[in-house]
């Protein structure tokens, strides 16, 4: 593929890391892990943070700290029907219930005008997600959520970085996940991490993280759940040299989303792309397209531009209704209709770092040439 949806290129910042490593010989959790979890902090301003093993890790984490909380097995927690299923397979791992929320087509984000409806008294917490990047409404979402006692889980893996109302995302909740997997702006081929300004919660995570182990007692005291969800030396010594580099690779991405964005305001008639408020930042995870109308078939441009060596991804369908894996919930298919728009008229493809302006320009020839058949 011509474009993909992220690189991972080692200089040698990362070979000095691996050698510091083998000379510990620690390969597990270590200085390297630390040094990443304190520059991260430092990045965002998150108060306290937990590297993990991967993004769902860090939900699923999240998810598990609710039990200290006064939460019950098969208690609920809301969730927007349209994201990654990593979003509801983490609550389903923790022990609840996903209650599946519609989208907004133009933002494809959670809509807060249809959360309160689905608050019951076994709803403990709402997990957010921000998806491609793009800012939740944190305003509405928080009166919702301090009006009736519901910790918040942001999932923040395709947008920390980003802003809204001039803060970071992630610290708008109770405690926010992370992802560095590839097509993400921090790549460390996977891994990830739980933030939080909660001393509580902090201490909770880092419990979790580690099979429910109690740092205060002997050591085989395992006073809650957890698993095994920590980050290794290694993940951590590739991860570094980006957290360095962040702001550097945020605006050579941003510059590309933007540049895509401007070559593509005559196609706006056929399709929603990302789009950006006054009151925020978005984070350059990747160029969204969701059609306008059916009739200009998803499907048949989503294999025009692969069989044009562009990786396209689907914009993830609704959860509950599009996905077999969820089929055991109970849901019918036009019950999130939003979602399952998207689902099947959205896709996105990548924004990363190394494509040159040629890459993008190619990508941009595409999509006018499959365009221009519909006028």
């Amino acid at each position: 593929m011509r474009i993909e949806f992220g690189d991972l290129k080692l200089d040698e910042r990362v070979e000095k890391n691996f050698q510091d490593v083998l000379r510990t010989s620690i390969v597990s959790t270590g200085v390297k892990v630390k040094e990443f979890e304190e520059k991260w902090g430092r990045l965002f301003d998150y108060k306290y943070n937990v590297s993990m093993s991967s993004g769902t890790s860090a939900d699923i984490a999240a998810c598990m700290t609710l039990y200290d909380f006064g939460a019950k097995r098969g208690d609920e927690i809301i969730v927007p029907a349209l994201a990654f299923a990593a979003t509801g397979n983490s609550i389903l791992a923790a022990g609840f219930k996903p209650v599946f929320v519609d989208i907004e087509r133009k933002t494809l984000n959670i809509n807060p005008n249809l959360l309160e409806k689905k608050i019951t008294k076994k709803t403990k917490a709402i997990m957010v997600v921000h998806t491609m990047g793009k800012p939740c409404n944190m305003n509405a979402i928080g009166d919702i959520t301090k009006r009736h006692n519901l910790k918040v889980i942001e999932d923040c893996c395709e947008a920390y970085g980003a802003t809204y109302n001039k803060k970071f995302v992630g610290n708008f909740g109770d405690v926010a996940a992370f992802s560095y997997y590839v097509a993400h702006l921090i790549c460390c081929g996977d891994g990830g991490m739980a933030s939080t300004n909660n001393p509580e919660i902090f201490n909770l995570l880092k419990s979790v993280k580690s099979h429910g182990r109690s740092p205060d007692s002997i050591y085989f005291d395992h006073p809650r759940l957890g698993l095994n969800f920590r980050m290794n030396e290694l993940v951590a010594s590739v991860g570094l040299p980006q957290i360095d580099d962040f702001w550097k690779i945020f605006k050579k991405r941003k510059d590309n989303l933007n540049y895509l964005l401007d070559k593509t305001k005559d196609l706006e008639e056929f399709a929603y792309f990302n789009s950006e408020g006054i009151n925020e930042v978005v984070n350059p995870h990747a160029f969204s397209v969701t059609l306008k109308d059916p009739g200009y078939n998803a499907k048949k441009l989503y294999k025009f531009l692969e069989d044009n060596s562009v990786k396209c991804k689907r914009n993830f369908g609704s959860m509950p209704t599009q996905h077999k894996a969820f089929e055991f919930l109970g849901h019918e298919f036009g019950e999130f209709p939003e979602a399952e728009y998207v689902g099947d008229n959205g896709f996105h493809f990548g924004v990363h770092q190394y494509l040159s302006k040629e890459d993008l320009d190619y990508v941009i020839e595409l999509l006018h040439n499959y365009f221009k058949k519909l006028i």
